[in-house]
Order: structure tokens, then sequence, then C-alpha cells
């Protein structure tokens, strides 16, 4: 079916993209992305009752993540100031939410920071908070108290959150209070279900936040610590350096970021490894195959959307996305587009082209810490594979997170074996 881009949207067609939305979407919305692209053109369906598209392919989302005239948080700078809740001021100065020179600044400040070499010097300490993690796993285990392990809890939560509080310089006696926080931010970003009482506890933990942060990068510049925490602080251009506020924001982002998506990753690659078990014992067969992380995060996607307003007017294919129209970007149907990715639900290590998804994005806005999260993903994956070959899922269909954007199970049981 065609959709003209003048015509109403059909009942069929607002239903299909109203679908997406449901709760009950969560634990498995492929089927309905499916739905969406049957219904689109060159991967891309438009709704004049929204003015914007809604992007499945591969191509089209490609495009749109890599085109200057895509811009991101336009919804939050038509905010006024005095308008913003602590919630959102607290995202207004994310890199995540600026375009051209002002996110190059902000990016650039940041990445000065976040450079290559500080990354891979986290793969010893990985590797010694996944060995005390899974030891402690085991012990459980083994002790036969529950004769399974509550994988999200026991390693999917902790280990993220240690890495990059000790890279951000944070101590470890706050995590359960940084824990918090990033659940909170992680709830604003993803578009769960946002009730008034959801928004009040977001706001009282941007609040702390902010009491906790005040004045720190002034203290860092003048006392230096170890972390990334003081390298932003430092960090100058042209004799810019982050203010207060950027310092809080992206260092909150940061610790979002590299937490959320990991930690969604590694109870949902495992749920789909144990719904498809030749792929486990690949991978049992060669844990460091190096086609394992592109295509875990293939078909996994802990970043399911993303969204976009054109400031220009784009030529996507032949069809003409127009100035002042918003594209809603699904990132996860990109990735299993069957254009691009022959059987795309299927986990084949050895696939070529794995790494093109779209799971870090692509363009300006690709993923900061797209190294970090390959170094642990693939840590954490090598480790379980090479200790417990016969690891078993116990809960095929666990609860999912309220979160359709940052989607991962809330909990997840397995025998170690």
């Amino acid at each position: 079916m065609t959709l003209p881009v003048h015509a109403a949207s059909s009942p069929d067609v607002l239903s299909a993209v109203n679908a997406l939305w449901e709760p009950s979407a969560i634990p498995d919305p492929y089927g309905r992305y499916e739905a969406v692209r049957g219904l689109s053109r060159d991967g891309l369906l438009f709704l004049p009752e929204w003015n914007a598209w809604f992007a499945t392919g591969y191509a089209a989302n490609s495009a749109v993540l890599r085109s200057p005239a895509a811009l991101s948080g336009q919804w939050l700078a038509g905010v006024p100031q005095g308008a913003v809740s602590d919630g959102m001021q607290l995202l207004r100065h994310m890199m995540l939410w600026h375009n051209g020179l002002p996110h190059a600044r902000l990016r650039g400040l940041v990445q000065k920071a976040f450079t290559p070499r500080v990354v891979e010097e986290q793969r010893d300490l990985v590797r010694s908070l996944l060995a005390d993690l899974l030891r402690d796993a085991q012990k459980r285990d083994s002790a036969g108290e529950t004769e399974e392990v509550e994988i999200v809890a026991a390693l999917a939560h902790p280990l993220p959150a240690r890495v990059i509080m000790k890279m951000l310089g944070l101590q470890g006696g706050d995590e359960e209070k940084f824990l918090r926080w990033s659940g909170s931010v992680a709830e604003l970003l993803g578009g769960a279900d946002q009730s008034p009482a959801l928004l009040a506890r977001i706001d009282a933990d941007a609040r702390e936040m902010r009491s906790f942060f005040r004045d720190l990068a002034d203290e860092l510049r003048l006392h230096p610590q170890p972390g990334l925490l003081s390298a932003l602080a430092a960090a100058q251009d042209g004799g810019q350096q982050l203010s207060g506020d950027e310092l809080l924001s992206n260092a909150v982002l940061l610790l979002t970021a590299g937490h959320e998506t990991t930690s969604n990753l590694i109870p949902g690659g495992l749920l789909e490894l144990s719904r498809q078990p030749g792929a486990w014992a690949a991978l049992v067969h060669d844990p460091r195959h190096p086609g394992v992380v592109d295509e875990l995060l293939r078909v996994v996607a802990p970043v399911q959307f993303d969204g976009r307003q054109l400031g220009a007017d784009l030529q996507v294919g032949d069809q003409t996305l127009k100035a002042g129209q918003g594209v809603q970007l699904i990132l996860a149907a990109a990735n299993r587009d069957p254009q691009v990715f022959a059987d795309p639900a299927r986990l084949d290590w050895d696939r070529p082209g794995s790494s093109r998804h779209l799971a870090f994005a692509a363009g300006p806005h690709y993923c900061l810490g797209a190294s970090l999260a390959r170094l642990e993903i693939t840590e954490v994956f090598a480790a379980l594979a090479g200790r417990f070959p016969n690891l078993k899922v116990t809960q095929p269909h666990p609860p999912y997170k309220p979160n359709p954007v940052l989607r991962g199970p809330q909990e997840l049981h397995v025998r170690l074996g």
C-alpha cells in the first residue's frame, strides 16, 4: 500500500502506527514494525495527522541520521526557559539535543576526555568486575539457594554502572543513588508512561543531581581528581570550557548512556541466544568471535527509536521530506531490514556487513560511548560462554521495563550450569 503524502491516513495505517506505542508491544515489537514497513514506500510512511514520517527502512534511517538538515532536540528548544521542569532543564544542556556548531563544541569538549586510550584502559577493570560478579553469582547458584540467578541484578545492572562510575571518578558508595538517577533520566529520555507521579520523581532526582554536582566544575579545576569528571572540567577548546550546567548534564548523559544500553543488551542478548541455540553453540565454540558484538547490537537493538525534526527539505529516494516535518526513526526496524540483512532475525556471527547496523545511530550524533559498549559486550559474552557453556535461560517470557525506546528485560532468571 502506498500512502499519498497529502491524503488523510486510513484507519489501518493509524492503527498500525498507534500499535507501536502500546505497552503490550514492548516484549516483542518486531511484528508491529513489520506491519508499518508493509505500509511504507522506500521504508518511509507519512502521517499527515502528525506531520511526521515513520522510517522503517535502513536506507531511509541512515540518510536522515547523516543529514545536516535533520535536527535533534527541537521539541526542547521551543520550550520557554521559565516553563522548563527540573528534569527538562537537566536535558537542555546535553549535547544530544544540540546541532551544528553548539553540538560540535559540546561533543568536542567531551571527546577530549573520552578518548579511545581512556576507554581501552578500562578493559582490565571490566574483566576484574566481571570476574567478581560472576563468582558471586556462581556461589549463589551452586549453593542451591534458588538454583537460579537473576542476571539483571547480578550482572547487567551493576557491571556497566560500576565501570562508568569508576571512569567518571565517582565513589562506589553512591552506586545505588547513581543507578536511581540513571533510571530517572532513562525514563525521561525513553518515552516511558510519564504520569504526574513519575515526572515529580524525575524532577526530585534532577534537583538532587544538581545539588550533588553544584560547584563541582570549579572545584575540579582547582583540585583535579582522577577520572573523566576532572578531564571534562579541564577540557578546553579555543579557551572555552564546559559551564557548570553543561558539565552536570553531559556527565549525567555519560552515566545514563554508559549504563542503560549495555545493561539492557546483556539480558536481551541472553534471551535472544536462548531462542537461537545454534548461535549459542557457535559462541561457546568461539567466545571472542569478532562478529558477536555487532550481531547482538543489530538483532537486540537496545535503543529502538530516535527522532529528528527537518530544518530543510531532504530527498530520500524518490520521496521529499519537507522542512518542519518530523521523522520517527525506528532503528530496530532498520537493523532488521530484509533488503540489507538476509534472514534478519537470525544471529549469524559470520554475517557480512553486520557492522553497518544503526544501534549506535550514525552521523553527527553517533554514540560517543560506542567503543566502551563494544568492550563491555565483548568481555561479558566471552566470559559467560567460556565459563558457563551450559547456561540456560529459565524465564522465556520475562517482564520488560515500561520503556519502548531504551528496551530491555526488567529481570531474567538463568541457571548457570
